[in-house]
């Protein structure tokens, strides 16, 4: 077993983390007071390519792994944690278009997606529905012109900044199978936004609930199969798990690169902090720790790309465990920081602030344990 990157994948890794210690660190605190992201970024962003990371080439994509992608959000978060998971939600509505869609929906939807001339939000969450997913509301009636809709979605990262809205809207029965997926355009009749979310992190990612009023969409909006959608959904959320799991991961490395250079200049009784043996204990824990979840994140990845049978298990004990182990690691830098970890000018406590919501979306940490449980179980049997 290869525990390496081949020269591509470090290349990958290498043209990520440059790009963003130019175009995305130097701005994070800017981007996090204004509350959003200039759109000028994207099309940046697309020409290397991370436009639509696991889209097919013939429609503008990629075309890169799951375990690829990993490396890509890992470095962008090093600049910072909210820009690069944003870029990964957008990432997840190409690779659900790109895997499930007809070849009429990839031809419509992919290459504007791919070059970031329209940016995608992920539509799943309602106020009444969170973990329980397969319980939402939102309802999409055929009518001779397409589908009208109704309902609100919450908590959804660039509602009202996205120009396009992959959504998960019940079109049958109650239950996961009564569940389709509908792409709904900005400036469609019916579409409104909430107010913007105030968030404790993530700042710079505008949040809003997305509500449809007799909403209407075309009849060709509908992506792949009517009664799919929940299936579409939840295969999406396997890689949406590994790249939330990557983006704290570099955000906690980013973190712990900040805590060594700082021990090696802050001085307390009459020696720098690095030279104290408890303090070195602290960093070799941390260091452990962020090594551990790599590795255990690229396995994950790594079975996703391989279509393992326990793959699903395992994107779920990878976020789980990483996202816990990132937010320990940032939080513990915060503290070998002292008080100063707690200003803003240290970028410590931001991205203790944008780390902690990674513990909690794309199926909070204990949905996770409930998947590795389960399956635990059924493998018994």
């Amino acid at each position: 077993m290869d525990f390496g990157l081949s020269e591509e994948q470090q290349a990958i890794f290498d043209m990520a983390r440059e790009f963003g210690a130019e175009h995305i660190a130097p701005h994070s605190r800017e981007w996090e007071a204004a509350g959003t992201i200039p759109k000028a970024l994207w099309p940046r962003v697309a020409e290397l390519g991370f436009g639509g990371l696991y889209v097919a080439e013939e429609y503008g994509g990629s075309g890169l792994t799951r375990l690829d992608a990993t490396l890509v959000f890992e470095a962008l978060a090093m600049a910072d944690p909210a820009v690069g998971a944003f870029l990964s939600i957008h990432n997840m509505c190409g690779g659900m278009i790109d895997r499930f869609g007809k070849p009429e929906d990839k031809a419509r939807w992919l290459p504007a997606l791919c070059s970031m001339e329209k940016v995608f939000s992920y539509c799943l969450t309602e106020p009444g529905s969170g973990s329980d997913a397969a319980a939402l509301r939102t309802r999409a009636e055929r009518t001779n012109e397409g589908w009208t809709l109704n309902g609100t979605k919450a908590f959804i990262s660039g509602g009202s900044y996205s120009d396009t809205y992959l959504c998960m809207v019940r079109t049958g029965e109650d239950g996961p199978k009564g569940i389709s997926t509908v792409v709904v355009e900005d400036g469609s009749p019916g579409l409104s936004f909430g107010a913007l979310e105030d968030k404790m992190g993530w700042r710079a990612q505008p949040t809003s609930q997305v509500q449809f009023d007799d909403c209407a969409i075309p009849a060709e909006n509908l992506i792949g199969e009517e009664g799919r959608g929940f299936t579409y959904a939840m295969a999406g959320l396997d890689g949406g798990r590994l790249n939330i799991a990557a983006s704290a991961l570099g955000g906690a490395q980013a973190a712990l690169d900040r805590t060594v250079a700082y021990m090696g200049e802050r001085r307390a009784f009459g020696k720098t902090l690095d030279q104290f043996q408890a303090l070195q204990f602290r960093l070799a824990e941390l260091e452990t720790a962020l090594q551990s979840a790599r590795i255990f994140l690229r396995q994950a990845a790594w079975k996703l790309d391989h279509k393992a049978p326990d793959a699903t298990k395992f994107c779920a004990m990878a976020k789980l465990y990483v996202t816990d182990a990132s937010f320990d690691v940032a939080n513990q830098c915060l503290q070998l920081h002292g008080g100063y970890g707690y200003l803003a000018d240290y970028g410590i406590e931001k991205i203790v602030r944008d780390l902690r919501v990674h513990q909690i979306l794309e199926g909070t940490n204990e949905i996770m344990r409930l998947i590795v449980g389960r399956s635990l179980l059924a493998e018994r049997g």
